[in-house]
């Protein structure tokens, strides 16, 4: 590949636009075109930003993950006009988020406000931890740990949730380990 003047040369967090409800077909679309571009040392991350809510059906409350920017995806690249072409022409998108429709790469203070990129954390969990939500709208709930994967840094713990314990999983970014106290 011949290297473009207008290439960066590490990954960036860029902007997508799609239609309205596209964003899984976009998402999906881009991923065959990465594939069949052979494309996975240009693109590394697609995300479809989403949030857990709590809402109600039916007269009961429970726990769903709802977009939390319709219309919009993120891309992890190593931006160069040689791939503009590509990426705006794939089914669903619309374009890039940027001056005239050019890419602007994300900040890091965005990407740290998105929740696009967590930092390892130093501690590990285990079943029958004390941990405190410190993220999402579960913020401040003190939960039991069911499992853990200390590998990928997430854990699924029961929430009480109206009365009823509810299972949830989490990234270890979002949690904070309660630490027992010894008698």
């Amino acid at each position: 590949m011949a290297e473009n003047k207008f290439m960066s040369t590490e990954p960036k967090w860029y902007v997508l636009h799609t239609f309205h409800s596209y964003e899984a077909v976009a998402k999906e679309n881009l991923e065959q075109v990465v594939e069949n571009g052979n494309l996975q040392n240009r693109i590394f991350d697609i995300v479809i930003p989403t949030e857990d809510v709590i809402e109600e059906v039916n007269g009961k409350k429970k726990l769903v993950t709802r977009k939390s920017m319709p219309c919009y995806i993120f891309i992890k690249m190593i931006y160069g006009d040689d791939i503009w072409h590509t990426i705006t022409h794939t089914r669903g998108i619309t374009g890039f988020v940027g001056p005239k429709g050019r890419p602007l790469p994300l900040t890091d203070e965005e990407i740290r406000k998105v929740g696009l990129e967590k930092k390892p954390v130093d501690f590990s969990l285990n079943e029958g931890d004390q941990i405190e939500i410190i993220a999402g709208s579960l913020i401040g709930n003190v939960c039991t740990v069911i499992s853990a994967d200390n590998v990928t840094q997430r854990c699924k713990v029961s929430v009480n949730l109206f009365g009823r314990e509810t299972p949830v999983e989490l990234s270890f970014n979002d949690v904070k380990k309660i630490e027992q106290k010894s008698e």
